[in-house]
């Protein structure tokens, strides 16, 4: 049995409750539903007597006043992937384990930070930051402890290597989450994980079999499930090193052409098409800049080349923006090495009978435009949640994954109602709203306005509505951002949708 790795498990209690309502516990009680089985309740539900597993009628006999909602997988998902990322920020190779728990290996960042607790305090104050305070940090030999650890009643809590085994002793046997063993354990009267460590390996592997006797090991802490990040396949990496540097993109992009038209040759000797890569790039002082790209359906030699040229287009544009010291100064580049980090069955992505489809088509318009115009050059726009306008818009550029920062399917309390605006001033610009006597409109602390507006943008109000107060982060050291919205028709049949803040009014959008 392979001895097991230091490592770090971060636990978001209640996640699927945290994806679904938007914000950090606690809240409100409430359950998820799913085949009208309870499948996750809020801590407030529990304290009522809703459980997990209970059927939706007995659940609400518990708590009448019980807010039932149904449970979306894709959801929690979508939700905990920013989380990932800025997991990955801070300690690099992070492994979703499920939504809500995520695993990483303890050496690097406890070196970086002097010590596993100094990480672990490190990462929950990052996320604490980020509006995740509710984070539990586990740091064990291998995950299932390291689990365990992370589900205790401290912010973080660091089992030290080789006590696993006096660790898990006190727990009971249904931690395993094997109901029909642990059931048969509490009718032989071993109920924690102590007694069950006690039996004899032999007679446990006699009684239970192999599942059995995994389970023993993972009861005495020898967790067995190393973690090993899949690799990619070396057979369809390929790089290119230069004998002189070349600083321009245009030159380092001509010179990774072979190289590229190598790694589709690769892949179709393989079978499969490349749906992510990352690239490599490594300059005259040895430093290696590595970013990966997605596809939207698969990358071909051109598209190799073009993620090479927008790389390095990026990083030269970031050099002159940030200039650092002249010993790490971007310079040329000496080697490029282009991974096939996911791939899939070419078969899945065969042209059709009578030839590609429109969205493939499309794609080849699109993708030729931002060939012209850059990487960001075109973009996708995606819908995420929030209260203020600008904030609910995501723009990435074509052929990357959207995911949006803010769930859009959360509860939003304070955000702006369909239908919204056509138009949105992203920043919002100054406008004035005047009284009949041509001053400036205020709003007290109360919401009141201190006179009706009677002009906006140069024009006669003719009908106006709010104002609505909206308030978020209060708890932040500078209170947040605050304001009241108003919308407003004027004479020239334009519906503006503004909001006062300070002693100023905003456009924040207009209707069409």
């Amino acid at each position: 049995m392979n001895s097991p790795l230091r490592v770090l498990v971060l636990w978001f209690p209640d996640w699927p409750l945290r994806a679904a309502l938007g914000s950090p516990p606690p809240h409100p009680p409430t359950a998820l539903v799913q085949a009208n089985t309870i499948v996750a309740c809020t801590a407030s539900a529990r304290e009522h007597g809703v459980r997990t597993g209970q059927r939706r009628r007995v659940a609400q006999g518990h708590l009448s006043s019980l807010r039932v909602l149904p449970h979306d997988p894709d959801r929690d998902e979508r939700a905990f992937l920013p989380v990932l990322h800025l997991i990955e920020k801070h300690a690099p190779g992070v492994t979703l384990l499920r939504p809500g728990l995520a695993i990483v290996r303890a050496r690097g960042i406890s070196r970086y930070h002097g010590g596993e607790a100094e990480a672990a305090e490190a990462l929950t104050t990052v996320l604490a930051e980020a509006g995740l305070p509710e984070v539990r940090i586990g740091v064990a030999d291998g995950p299932f402890t390291a689990e365990i650890a992370a589900r205790g009643p401290t912010p973080c809590t660091v089992v030290p290597p080789g006590g696993s085994r006096e660790f898990l002793a006190p727990y009971p046997v249904q931690v395993l989450r094997d109901e029909q063993i642990a059931g048969l354990l509490v009718r032989l009267g071993v109920r924690t994980l102590g007694e069950f460590t006690a039996l004899a390996p032999l007679d446990v592997r006699d009684r239970f079999g192999e599942h059995g006797a995994r389970l023993h090991a993972l009861a005495a802490g020898a967790d067995s499930r190393a973690l090993t990040p899949r690799p990619p396949d070396p057979e369809l990496v390929r790089d290119i090193e230069f004998d002189s540097p070349l600083a321009g993109a245009d030159q380092v992009a001509f010179a990774v052409r072979q190289t590229a038209d190598a790694v589709m040759l690769a892949l179709g000797d393989a079978s499969v098409v490349c749906t992510e890569v990352r690239i490599d790039l490594t300059d005259d002082n040895g430093v290696v800049f590595s970013r990966a790209w997605l596809h939207p359906t698969c990358f071909d030699a051109s598209d190799l080349v073009d993620r090479v040229r927008w790389q390095l287009e990026a990083l030269a544009a970031q050099s002159a923006k940030e200039p650092v010291d002249e010993a790490r100064a971007f310079g040329g580049i000496m080697a490029v090495r282009i991974v096939p980090a996911a791939v899939d069955d070419a078969a899945h992505h065969q042209p059709g009978l009578f030839g590609s489809g429109t969205d493939e088509r499309l794609h080849h318009a699109v993708s030729r435009v931002q060939t012209m115009l850059g990487h960001q050059g075109v973009v996708t726009a995606a819908v995420a949640g929030g209260r203020w306008l600008a904030d609910r818009q995501v723009l990435t550029p074509w052929g990357e994954r959207t995911v949006p920062p803010r769930d859009p399917e959360s509860p939003w309390p304070g955000s702006l109602p369909d239908p919204l605006p056509a138009e949105v001033f992203r920043p919002p610009r100054p406008i004035g709203v005047l009284s009949a006597d041509e001053t400036t409109i205020t709003i007290d602390e109360r919401g009141a306005l201190s006179s009706d507006p009677a002009r906006i943008d140069g024009a006669a109000v003719q009908a106006w509505a709010g104002p609505w107060p909206i308030h978020e982060r209060r708890w932040s050291s500078g209170g947040g951002k605050r304001g009241h919205r108003l919308q407003i028709v004027d004479d020239r049949d334009r519906a503006w949708l503004v909001f006062h803040t300070g002693e100023r009014w905003w456009a924040e959008g207009r209707y069409r």
